[in-house]
């Protein structure tokens, strides 16, 4: 397993908010420790113009302004910067994935929220969308998302809709922020959970939008790995257990198609255990034939 990271994206934010550095700064410590073979990378800062698939030009001019964008995505000092390396670490594990190799990005801020035009819910810039779209410009035929954080990626919705050789897949709760992805629209297909759904209804839900995505017949898939469906995250109501997390990676194993993911969500301070879970599965060699 390769994992993007680069410590600096703990530079900013506030111990008081949800998305906070101790995210990824617990969760470093615990994958090195827990797997000591695992390969580590720092990203490089993703080209303007290779954002600008996704993004307006004025979202990047307003990123530079020192004005928050609402309560949950204020502005912070260097903030494009911070987004344009989390971007790089999306695009960096796409580049594995090509190449046939497993890399996860552990960056932040987080992008699924972030739409064409706008900041919001924690997300300034769209990494997972800006990476789908940059491998069709370079001529991968099917590039699919799949998005298992609580909330609808609602920027990556926007941006991927009608775009051509994409799908984008999302199981997430509603009722629930940003209140988004109640139906599925043209190449779009979302997956409306109720809160406290018992956990084997959501992970029937779960495979079942797996196998759709696997329908696509994609040639790269790209996980927006959001960690706040499990039982005791503390800003969201559904029921996935740790172990759970493990399933999911180990049917991105058991596809064989090339996969990157990127973190998304997840506030509990078991993040580390559920991203180790989920990685390590995924990592993991199939079990030798009887």
């Amino acid at each position: 397993m390769i994992v993007i990271h680069d410590p600096a994206c703990a530079d900013f934010g506030s111990y008081l908010r949800p998305e906070q550095p101790a995210r990824v700064i617990k969760s470093a410590e615990h994958l090195r420790t827990a797997h000591p073979e695992w390969v580590w990378q720092l990203p490089a800062r993703a080209a303007e113009e290779t954002v600008l698939l996704a993004h307006d030009p004025a979202l990047l001019a307003r990123l530079r302004k020192p004005e928050d964008f609402d309560n949950d995505t204020p502005h912070f000092d260097r903030i494009i910067d911070h987004a344009l390396a989390s971007v790089g670490g999306a695009l960096a594990a796409m580049d594995h994935a090509l190449a046939g190799r497993r890399a996860f990005s552990l960056m932040r801020p987080p992008g699924h929220h972030a739409t064409r035009s706008r900041a919001m819910g924690f997300c300034y810039l769209n990494q997972v969308a800006v990476a789908a779209l940059e491998a069709r410009r370079r001529g991968v035929h099917r590039v699919a998302v799949w998005d298992f954080d609580a909330h609808h990626g609602n920027g990556t919705d926007e941006i991927l809709a009608g775009a051509g050789g994409t799908l984008y897949v999302s199981v997430h709760q509603s009722p629930c922020y940003p209140g988004t992805g109640l139906r599925p629209e043209d190449n779009c297909a979302n997956f409306a959970i109720a809160p406290r759904t018992p956990r084997e209804g959501l992970l029937d839900t779960l495979r079942t939008s797996w196998n759709e995505l696997l329908a696509f017949h994609p040639d790269l898939v790209l996980v927006s790995a959001g960690f706040d469906a499990y039982a005791h995250d503390p800003v969201a109501h559904l029921t996935l257990e740790a172990a759970d997390f493990g399933i999911l990676g180990r049917w991105v194993r058991e596809s064989g198609v090339p996969a990157a993911a990127v973190l998304e969500g997840g506030y509990s301070p078991d993040l580390p255990l559920l991203i180790d879970a989920f990685l390590t599965a995924w990592d993991s060699p199939p079990p030798p034939p009887r």
